[in-house]
């Protein structure tokens, strides 16, 4: 076994490092104790507190011991929808062990997460970080005799963690080969002023959600003035509950956005370039680092590139630990840094003070490999597809309540309606656009077109028809949010828990009128004064669906105008029964 030492020694010491290293020592030890916090201060020469700070951050880090076979099962809407709670209770009850508990002879634990991005192929899970997909029973019992008899997860049959792409509709991005090293070559006969002019050409705008011009980005990047070095980031952090279409370009067009990170790379003029990849995704760390050696063995990586002694530019892997905010791009940064996600005061931007204070270019998978194809065909040839202001095609990631479930690529300015029909969406109440912290729109909607100037999204697209409940839709969304939030500022804090407690007391029927008049209040209050996205929207799910399904609120509410919030006699119920009074009580009950 790996020793502290071996694991600090192996990231060179270096504390920018450190969430790479607690990866190392929560996979090699199952768990993160005090001990090994103060070793980590000390070889690293940090606080100790900063580690401990680190450690409790991130989801998929735990102070107490995890199971030799740790188990997580996606929590996503969709992976409900596909039976996940039910088939984690199987796995529970035939396990032997309790949710978010170890069992007692440390072989393994069970618990939930956020989404693992695999939500066409649900329920989905991981065990030891590997993904699990399409749970079922059999699959359950299986797995049990796996876990029971200590077979390692190496040795577990391969179609437990068949991860397929499932295109179904293929355009610009999807539908070009290119053939690695052709867009680089086509770079430096066009000249890199001139590749940038066709990005700007292009139209192309960030595919992450917010849609900045990247073109400009580019050039304010390589402008910036009084720095020594320049980094181009890849944001693989893929964590908007109903997105997957990063993980189908990284596992199948991995060339193609690395190679749209070394074009970026040569015209801002940076040296070092790195894909930071979400947690879930671990089953693509190796498989991505064979395609940055292939690239190294072909001269399109490293120094010498296609034989130009004055390119040089790498690419290294960094993986995530389980945060959504990490997708925010300052928040990246920061564990990119080895410190907790929290995102940071802006400006400055990181395209002036980026990683470790440099300017820095931070985009999504999906911009990057649209611009390796631009650098290659040239401005015109994207910008021809789309609308006015919406360049070019967009990635969808569909689910939920359809035939076909899977990737699709359109043209800015398709239906949703034109999507619904391809996808077999037929008798859809409702579509979530932008994943939870999009919006939510009802089938009165559906003619309204993909796009910036209506409806924006970074690639989640879900699908819900008439069986679904629309409060029971929001109230995973909400406590999605309420788990999700890094806590640096009040509002967001301690908004998305009051958002959370609210939404579950009128979804039990205990809220009365007041409580949508304060649930409402809460959320506007949420969006207008907390410090990031994530706060910005995380009462979007409710907002719009109060204004689109109210009487779907209404139904839920009782005829009192007032309920407490706090359950008294609930919170005393466990109290109860650790003392042995519960029959003293129920006497008591009796006689009042």
């Amino acid at each position: 076994m790996k020793t502290v030492a071996d694991i600090v020694a192996r990231h060179d010491a270096d504390p920018t490092r450190l969430v790479q290293i607690l990866r190392d020592v929560q996979s090699t030890f199952r768990h993160i104790p005090a001990a090994i916090m103060d070793r980590l201060a000390a070889q690293l020469s940090i606080d100790r507190a900063q580690v401990q700070a680190v450690t409790e951050f991130y989801t998929f880090f735990s102070t107490e011991p995890r199971g030799r076979f740790d188990i997580l099962i996606s929590d996503s809407i969709t992976d409900h929808m596909l039976g996940s709670r039910e088939i984690a209770a199987y796995l529970c009850e035939r396990l032997g062990v309790t949710p978010g508990q170890t069992r007692a002879d440390g072989q393994v634990s069970v618990d939930f997460t956020s989404c693992t991005g695999m939500c066409e192929q649900g329920p989905a899970g991981l065990v030891n970080g590997y993904a699990l997909t399409n749970l079922t029973r059999d699959r359950v019992e299986r797995i049990v005799e796996l876990v029971n008899d200590g077979t390692p997860v190496s040795q577990w049959p391969r179609e437990f963690f068949v991860v397929k792409d499932n295109i179904h509709r293929a355009d610009l991005v999807l539908g070009t080969k290119l053939q690695p090293g052709s867009a680089l070559r086509w770079m430096f006969q066009r000249g890199l002023d001139s590749t940038l002019d066709e990005i700007a050409k292009s139209g192309l705008r960030g595919r992450g959600g917010a849609g900045f011009g990247t073109a400009m980005k580019w050039k304010f990047c390589r402008e910036a003035t009084g720095s020594t070095e320049r980094f181009v980031v890849c944001n693989a952090d893929e964590g908007e509950p109903g997105t997957f279409k990063d993980r189908v370009l990284l596992q199948s067009y991995a060339h193609q956005v690395f190679e749209g990170m070394t074009v970026c790379g040569a015209v801002i003029g940076a040296r070092r370039g790195y894909l930071y990849l979400r947690g879930e995704y671990l089953y693509l760390h190796e498989p991505l680092n064979a395609v940055l050696a292939e690239r190294r063995r072909a001269g399109l990586l490293g120094s010498n590139i296609i034989g130009r002694p004055d390119f040089e530019f790498d690419i290294e892997v960094r993986i995530g630990a389980g945060a959504y905010i990490c997708g925010e791009e300052s928040a990246l940064i920061e564990s990119m840094e080895g410190k907790r996600g929290v995102p940071r005061n802006r400006p400055p931007y990181p395209v002036t003070n980026g990683y470790l204070d440099q300017p820095t270019v931070v985009n999504n998978v999906e911009t990057f490999a649209a611009a390796a194809l631009i650098a290659l065909k040239g401005g015109a040839w994207f910008s021809a597809a789309g609308t006015e202001k919406s360049k070019g095609t967009k990635i969808l990631s569909i689910a939920g309540d359809c035939a076909r479930p899977g990737i699709y690529e359109y043209p800015f300015g398709t239906t949703m309606a034109q999507i619904l029909a391809d996808c077999g969406g037929t008798g859809a109440m409702g579509l979530q656009i932008g994943g939870p912290s999009g919006i939510f729109i009802g089938a009165q909607e559906f003619e309204r077109v993909l796009g910036f100037e209506d409806l924006p999204t970074g690639g989640s697209f879900m699908i819900f028809d008439q069986r679904r409940d629309v409060l029971e839709i929001v109230r995973n969304f909400t406590h999605f949010f309420a788990h999700e939030s890094c806590g640096f500022c009040t509002p967001c804090r301690v908004g998305t828990s009051l958002l959370k407690n609210q939404l579950d007391k009128i979804c039990a029927g205990h809220g009365g009128k007041a409580d949508l008049a304060e649930l409402t209040h809460i959320s506007k209050l949420v969006r207008a004064t907390s410090h990031c996205g994530l706060g910005q929207t995380a009462a979007n799910p409710i907002l719009s669906t109060l204004e689109r399904f109210p009487e779907q609120y209404e139904q839920r509410l009782k005829a009192i105008s007032f309920e407490p919030g706090f359950d008294l006699d609930g919170a005393l119920e466990v109290a109860r029964r650790m003392s042995g009074r519960d029959d003293a009580h129920a006497h008591l009950a009796q006689e009042a």
